[in-house]
């Protein structure tokens, strides 16, 4: 297929692994690169990396995304739930439960895809910024925006949108397998608000004997899961705003190392893997989320957000170990720009 783009973002990996790729950095998430995980399996036992999908509760974090709403499917006006297949036929024993559920896809742990965040930026070099998204898909062309459907419920009203490219079912069909490198920042700043910038995540990996390298997964342990488990669904907006670490998208030394350091996923127990930045925007065009746009946009490499990594990061520090197999497939739903991530880590 034709390039997309006449310009590419500065520093950016558009056409790195060619005009129609849509998987990014998990290129480098090879046959070897899974080997590499596998091989760090010595103990056979596994950690599940997911908070239950009813969590973080309420819509503080995010007054865009609401908890899950679940509820049975119907067998005519009955709830097809714990329903005897007998009242119809004498003969039958057998009792049926079957649910639907209405999901944000981005409301607990998850993945966003490359289609979740773009940029404004004129990759036509017309002088006109246009809307575009990783390898240069386009808002007008590649992602469908239906017209609003007039009396439908809040949520349904432009249902079928869709990211005919990029979509989440892209990091599924590669498989989200490889090997987990864990960086522990709760173990060196516990639940100090800390934006992390290059100096502290290198002091980290020094102290800690962590070493990051091409096709990695990394995960970063901040102890942010552990406090809304501990809000049991109810979170304090004037604690989960306030607490624990994550990255600081505007330090361009991190963002360098990132690219440097051929990571192919960064993933965080937090919110959004970076601490977006409070107070008045800077006077000049910029993005709001940083890192997301480095990563996302710029390199293609996905972000995975609100993980539970306290119980992998608590056995990895005991037995002297940073890395382990991570498998983390997202739901195979074409077009959807985030899926839940069920993560298992295996030591």
């Amino acid at each position: 297929m034709a390039q997309r783009w006449k310009h590419r973002p500065p520093g950016s990996s558009w056409g790195e692994f060619g005009p129609d790729d849509q998987r990014g950095r998990m290129n480098y998430v090879t046959r070897d690169k899974v080997l590499q995980g596998v091989a760090e399996v010595k103990e056979g036992r596994t950690f599940c990396l997911s908070l239950p999908l009813d969590y973080p509760g309420g819509s503080v974090l995010n007054p865009r995304r609401g908890p899950p709403r679940l509820a049975p499917t119907l067998r005519g006006e009955l709830a097809n739930f714990c329903f005897a297949l007998g009242d119809d036929s004498p003969l039958l024993t057998d009792v049926v439960c079957d649910d639907v559920v209405l999901l944000s896809l981005q409301y607990s742990t998850q993945w966003d895809s490359l289609a979740h965040v773009g940029s404004r930026f004129d990759a036509d070099g017309d002088g006109t910024a246009e809307r575009v998204f990783y390898n240069g898909f386009r808002a007008d062309a590649d992602f469908t925006v239906p017209p609003e459907h007039a009396g439908a419920e809040r949520w349904a009203r432009f249902e079928g949108s869709r990211a005919a490219a990029l979509g989440i079912q892209n990091l599924a069909e590669h498989g989200a397998q490889g090997r987990g490198v864990l960086i522990d920042l709760h173990a060196h700043f516990g639940r100090e608000r800390r934006a992390i910038g290059h100096a502290d995540l290198m002091r980290v990996l020094a102290a800690d004997g962590v070493v990051v390298e091409r096709g990695d997964l990394v995960c970063l342990h901040t102890g942010f899961g552990d406090v809304l488990l501990e809000h049991d669904r109810r979170p304090d907006p004037a604690v989960v705003h306030h607490t624990c670490t994550g990255l600081d998208g505007s330090d361009p030394a991190l963002l360098a190392w990132i690219t440097d350091s051929g990571l192919s996923a960064l993933i965080a127990d937090n919110y959004a893997v970076e601490l977006i930045p409070p107070g008045p925007h800077r006077p000049v065009p910029h993005a709001l989320m940083p890192l997301h746009e480095h990563c996302l946009f710029k390199h293609g490499i996905h972000l995975g957000e609100l993980w539970y990594l306290t119980e992998l990061a608590g056995w990895l520090r005991a037995h002297g170990r940073s890395r382990f197999l991570l498998t983390a497939p997202p739901l195979r739903l074409p077009g959807a720009v985030g899926s839940p991530a069920a993560a298992v880590a295996t030591v």
